[in-house]
């Protein structure tokens, strides 16, 4: 299989990875996708900076609206669901490989990505929730594959649609899936001596089970599991991060000084490393940076559409908060961490050729140095807690990312075909595991590339609707009262009464 494998490696290889460079170029989605968030910024006047405190209290703190609110799961296990599929080897391996390629400038620019990407996330979420429909199993089905066709009329809408679906369908089964399965295996496989008896098989078996187990069970089970995991592994590696910072405390001024100042000027003061020209700082930071948070590729809205809720723009502030903890915390502490160990322009020598250690191989090495060094026990403490993380990060995308492919497959074929989808999955999960399939990486770059193409078009085109429910939604001066506070309050429906006045009653 193997063999297979690098015989496509080696025939398709370099034609997949031009067409992926273009998507991802500076001439295509980079500048689309930094336009597109920052109109949106500007439009609802940076509603992620304003907004974002109410936003976090409502996702973390409140959770969920009142008992009986249309919708599958909770505000949080929606965020869950979300954060779940975009908190993956991204956070690890993606950051690593922006910094090696780029220079620690490229972490600010994923900073500046994520931020005006929170926006991108709020209108995705909005529309996602306000256009969202209920199918045979009377569950919520919302996202680009329903916003795009019922927002906007005419063939255009129909034609957005179905391309977001079907590019939708493809990445699922490559970034959502064999990409993820594979990282597992191989960041197990790098913690165990080289005499085990424990093999990737093994790994695609136990992945095969658990996430089989989880998505046979449909939306809330799959919130349920997301909802226990996501905190866990974030606050795992978290904390693993802090102590590397803490222990490094004393170059973290100078740290913060090589980012912002090699941002603006491209180049890099590491030893081993040559330096990157502005724009190559630039391209890897949004591209590394999108790759990680997913805004504008319009999967948020399709976990967004899943929530109990009666008011779009309420879920909408909760699910921008995704952005915000994957690209501004997680991604932040690996940056960091890569940056006050000194360890970025590493090489090693591989087949006799001296390369730089880049993507999860880098992360690795500085938690290792970070801790005391590889051969200590804090390195070797350092290299469990990243195998451990990308191993929990690479599950919990594959069980998100099953969710949002079984949503696209719906848009074209109902219900009937989420069975067998859902049992090819877990079977490609089992062959990510076991084959390295480098070709796998282009076609996964090049369809989540392409998901992002009809959806930006779409908020564009959508921003008027995202507008106006923002606005209608802010000019209610009780706009932070959920229903069930209204309840409370004695202004509910309690025996006989009048309606409750909620955030959606029109200002008088």
């Amino acid at each position: 299989m193997q063999e297979w494998a690098d015989n496509l490696n080696a025939d398709f290889g370099d034609a997949v990875g031009e067409v992926s460079s273009f998507v991802w170029g500076p001439w295509l989605l980079i500048p689309l996708l930094l336009a597109v968030g920052v109109y949106l910024t500007a439009l609802l006047s940076g509603i992620q900076v304003r907004r974002l405190g109410y936003g976090l209290w409502l996702a973390l703190f409140r959770r969920h609206e009142k008992e009986g609110t249309d919708g599958d799961i909770t505000h949080y296990q929606a965020l869950s669901v979300a954060l779940a599929a975009t908190v993956g080897v991204g956070n690890i391996g993606g950051v690593g490989a922006a910094i090696a390629m780029g220079g620690p400038g490229a972490l600010f620019w994923m900073w500046v990505t994520g931020l005006v990407g929170m926006a991108t996330k709020y209108s995705e979420a909005l529309l996602g929730v306000k256009y969202r429909k209920t199918n045979a199993k009377g569950q919520k089905s919302g996202g680009p594959q329903v916003y795009l066709s019922e927002g906007i009329k005419g063939p255009l809408g129909k034609i957005l649609a179905m391309a977001f679906a079907i590019f939708g369908v493809i990445a699922s089964f490559g970034i959502g899936n064999a990409v993820q399965a594979g990282q597992v295996a191989t960041a197990i496989q790098g913690q165990l001596p080289e005499d085990t008896f424990w093999t990737p098989s093994w790994t695609g078996v136990v992945i095969l089970v658990s996430v089989g187990l989880v998505i046979l069970g449909g939306i809330k089970w799959l919130g349920r599991v997301a909802s226990a995991l996501v905190p866990f592994m974030v606050i795992f590696y978290l904390a693993g991060a802090l102590a590397v910072i803490v222990l490094n405390i004393d170059v973290l001024g100078t740290a913060f000084g090589m980012i912002f100042e090699q941002a603006f000027t491209g180049a890099s003061a590491v030893g081993g490393f040559t330096g990157a020209a502005i724009m190559t700082v630039i391209r890897y930071g949004v591209a590394r940076g999108i790759f990680s948070n997913e805004s504008g590729l319009g999967t948020g809205g399709i976990a967004a559409a899943a929530a109990k809720t009666d008011q779009p723009v309420r879920q909408a502030m909760v699910s921008m908060t995704q952005t915000f903890i994957d690209t501004l915390i997680v991604v932040t502490m690996t940056g960091l961490v890569i940056v006050v160990t000194g360890v970025l322009g590493t090489t090693e020598v591989v087949d006799g050729e001296e390369v730089l250690v880049v993507d999860s191989a880098l992360t690795r090495l500085a938690f290792e140095t970070g801790m005391g060094g590889a051969d200590t026990t804090g390195g070797t403490i350092g290299g469990l807690i990243v195998a451990i993380a990308i191993a929990t990060f690479a599950f919990s995308t594959l069980i998100g990312w099953s969710y949002y492919g079984e949503k696209c497959l719906e848009r074209f074929t109902g219900r009937a075909l989420i069975l067998p989808y859902r049992i090819v999955f877990v079977l490609v999960a089992y062959l990510g595991a076991v084959t390295s399939l480098d070709l796998v990486w282009g076609f996964s770059d090049i369809a989540n590339g392409l998901m992002a193409l009809p959806n930006l078009i779409g908020l564009v085109i959508l921003s008027p609707v995202v507008y106006r429910e923002t606005k209608k939604f802010f000019a209610n001066p009780d706009w932070r009262m959920l229903p069930s506070d209204a309840v409370k309050a004695g202004n509910g429906p309690d025996e006989g009464g009048e309606p409750a006045k909620t955030a959606d009653t029109p200002a008088q």
